[in-house]
């Protein structure tokens, strides 16, 4: 049985009337909660901690918990290809069937994070600490005590492998995507360093203590972007040519850089703890795992996400073969290559 409070009863809860992105979906509600005396692993601590949130639906209905990717936010995944996909009327996670819950992760959207006021003095923050946050947003700013799901895509993803190991107590299901429940490391983990340094390392970055931001913040993020998102075969099709594959360049060139270096550091790196696999067993939901056959960051072909799910309960892969259609490791963003394995998953 799924249970949550009628209310959302926290100390310092503000909700703001927020339009749906997609068109199809009921009004969201954006709100922000503050934790007291927030401790990081690290040991460092913050008097305030800020969270937002984006939520659709009745908080009686059963719950459900959306964690989004990197240097995204929760009302980011309201998104047509995403959200329009899932969360409107006689869709599988129907809002009015069901209460979403969508939050900011720290340092993301209007989540407490560098860019704020304290730079390069913020904490540094990890996986283990973001999800301690969402477990705090969930329990004491809304007043839910069991979700029905949990679901993420990509750094997303990653959470909710924690979520299940970490609080195994709280869901009946979880669906992490684009991501294995194993340690950071490999290609994965050799770029994100790479780009981070490549920022780092650039005398503009002075430290964290820039004025303006750095230009390398750009092209690192582009080159991490293209080399580990898209999917071979859609990029051969669609810059199957070097004037075509010039023309994806430029467009890429002009769309807006990240906004600021500390948060893209701080977000980044924070993946560096990331490694629920020895502790697998601890799952107790039922778990169906979604990832693309041409995911860059999660390639199939190690094997390592076939010998995790042997070691959980009831748990099962949807692989999603590989097409001109599919875009990698950004396959998963698009909800309509499984959310009708979603809503058999979830019968």
């Amino acid at each position: 049985m799924t249970e949550t409070r009628r209310s959302l009863p926290a100390l310092g809860v503000v909700l703001l009337a927020a339009p749906a992105i997609a068109q199809n979906l009921p009004a969201a509600r954006q709100g922000s909660w503050t934790a007291r005396d927030f401790r990081f692993a690290s040991g460092q601590s913050m008097a305030e901690l800020r969270f937002g949130y984006t939520t659709l639906g009745d908080a009686a209905n059963p719950a459900v918990l959306v964690l989004h990717g990197t240097a995204g936010n929760g009302a980011g995944m309201l998104n047509p290809a995403f959200g329009g996909q899932l969360f409107g009327p006689g869709q599988v996670l129907d809002a009015t069937r069901h209460f979403i819950i969508l939050p900011d992760a720290i340092g993301t959207g209007r989540s407490s994070k560098p860019s704020d006021r304290m730079g390069p003095d913020f904490p540094r923050y990890t996986y283990a600490d973001m999800v301690a946050a969402q477990h705090a947003l969930v329990t004491q700013g809304l007043g839910v005590r069991r979700l029905r799901l949990v679901i993420g895509n990509s750094m997303g993803g990653m959470h909710a492998w924690m979520w299940g190991v970490a609080h195994p107590e709280m869901m009946e299901l979880l669906v992490p995507m684009a991501s294995q429940p194993t340690e950071m490391s490999s290609r994965n983990w050799m770029l994100r360093r790479l780009m981070v340094e490549s920022i780092r390392q650039d005398p503009a970055y002075a430290n964290g203590r820039y004025t303006t931001q750095p230009a390398s913040l750009r092209m690192a993020a582009l080159f991490y972007a293209t080399a580990t998102n898209g999917g071979t075969l859609r990029w051969q099709a669609v810059a199957g040519t070097r004037d075509a594959a010039d023309r994806e360049v430029a467009q890429r060139m002009a769309a807006p850089a990240p906004a600021d270096a500390n948060d893209w550091i701080w977000q980044w790196d924070s993946s560096r703890d990331y490694n629920p696999g020895p502790y697998l067993e601890r799952i107790r939901a039922r778990v169906l795992a979604i990832n693309a056959a041409d995911d860059e960051r999660n390639p199939p072909e190690t094997g390592l996400m076939e010998a995790a799910l042997r070691r959980i309960a009831h748990a099962r892969l949807h692989l999603i073969p590989a097409s001109a259609e599919t875009l990698g490791h950004g396959t998963t963003g698009n909800a309509r290559f499984w959310a009708e394995e979603l809503r058999r998953f979830m019968a």
